[in-house]
């Protein structure tokens, strides 16, 4: 294990909850591999531009992979296939993901690049590997206390399984906004369940 990538798509940055307990997993990563390159892409301290005219058309054309337009892509793709682990910490806004995330998604899931389509559907052109999401939302729209649907975690599924990545494991912090109490309680809670997967078993000891 080299690389790990980490997609942060919170407004709030470096602070974000999600982000904070994806770079303990880091952090618990590195007991056992400590030269443990960790990449990180803040999507809402550093916006994606607009997907604009020039990556429209070169998507319906024969464009070659290293024209002008694909930059931004390329480089996010790249990063993509580089990695060994990806983790993506996100916010639940209005039942579904935030708009810096959608348009990493735009970015990445990019036909004859990441995904083939033919008459059976969309193929992942992506070698499959471990992958972590962690949903930070101010209620609640998993359990006994849900009032709220969750349209996040189908759709992300189904763009990862069409990038090649087939198992997604998702973990949900809630309740954030109830206070550092009910923050405390959502954090050690998610860390309890990720102590129980293989790579994280360190992680209530860290």
């Amino acid at each position: 294990m080299k690389i790990v990538l980490l997609i942060n798509a919170s407004p709030n940055g470096q602070v974000s909850h999600a982000n904070q307990l994806a770079l303990e997993l880091v952090d618990t990563l590195r007991q056992r591999h400590p030269t443990l390159e960790l990449v990180e892409r803040d999507l809402g301290t550093h916006p994606l531009p607009p997907l604009g005219m020039d990556y429209a058309r070169g998507l319906a054309t024969t464009t070659p992979f290293d024209a002008p337009a694909f930059e931004v892509s390329e480089t996010l793709i790249r990063e993509l296939e580089g990695c060994d682990i990806l983790l993506i910490a996100t916010p639940m806004h209005n039942f579904t993901l935030p708009a810096a995330l959608k348009l990493w998604i735009d970015y990445v899931l990019r036909i004859h690049r990441t995904f083939s389509s033919g008459p059976e559907g969309k193929t992942g052109l992506l070698s499959n590997r471990a992958v972590y999401v962690l949903v930070g939302s101010g209620g609640f729209h998993q359990g006994a206390s849900a009032r709220q649907p969750d349209f996040l975690t189908p759709y992300l599924r189904q763009v990862l399984g069409t990038l090649g990545l087939f198992d997604p494991h998702f973990t949900y912090l809630q309740g954030l906004v109830f206070g550092e109490e009910a923050v405390q309680a959502a954090l050690q809670e998610s860390r309890a369940r990720l102590s129980l997967e293989p790579l994280f078993n360190p992680l209530m000891g860290a």
